[in-house]
């Protein structure tokens, strides 16, 4: 994607904290889990982080096509990004993505294994976007929720806007 429709997505999904991540295992059947958008910085166009020997890994190992759908329930926005997915070991990465509240999910297990930037299990996942398709509102909320109102007792299809696509 070029550095403009980059910065188009960034504006779409900065408020969104957290991403359906969907991989595709061995066997061919997709999985999506929630994870958590990490900070922007070099590297990858969109960062995450997991456990070492995660299910993830191997299905990024086997496959590293990946879809990341956001959505805003307060507007009914919403983005779906395709993208390749690859595993990044990268300690001085880690310590520069870090954020305290990683060693909640990682846990103190004492010795290394401390969810500090320093312990080992924790890898990142960087994800390089190459398309994304999104609904954008440039309505007022009260217009929103007026046309999906109208939907509902007309059984007309609300018009919220039509999906864009980038890259």
């Amino acid at each position: 994607m070029n550095e403009g429709n980059l910065q188009q997505l960034y504006d779409l999904i900065d408020d969104i904290e957290t991403a359906m991540f969907t991989t595709r295992r061995p066997d061919g059947r997709l999985v999506s889990r929630p994870m958590a958008v990490q900070k922007r910085a070099a590297g990858a166009d969109v960062w995450f982080v997991t456990m070492r020997g995660s299910h993830k890994l191997e299905e990024i190992a086997h496959d590293p096509q990946v879809n990341l759908a956001f959505f805003k329930d307060r507007t009914k926005e919403w983005v779906s990004v395709s993208g390749r997915a690859r595993a990044v070991d990268d300690r001085a990465k880690i310590r520069e993505l870090y954020q305290p509240d990683w060693r909640a999910w990682f846990g103190d297990e004492g010795g290394e294994q401390d969810g500090t930037p320093d312990d080992p299990r924790m890898v990142l996942i960087g994800v390089d976007v190459e398309m994304a398709m999104f609904l954008e509102l440039n309505k007022p909320q009260p217009v929103v929720l007026f046309e999906v109102v109208k939907g509902m007792i007309t059984g007309k299809k609300p018009d919220l806007g039509e999906p864009k696509r980038v890259g």
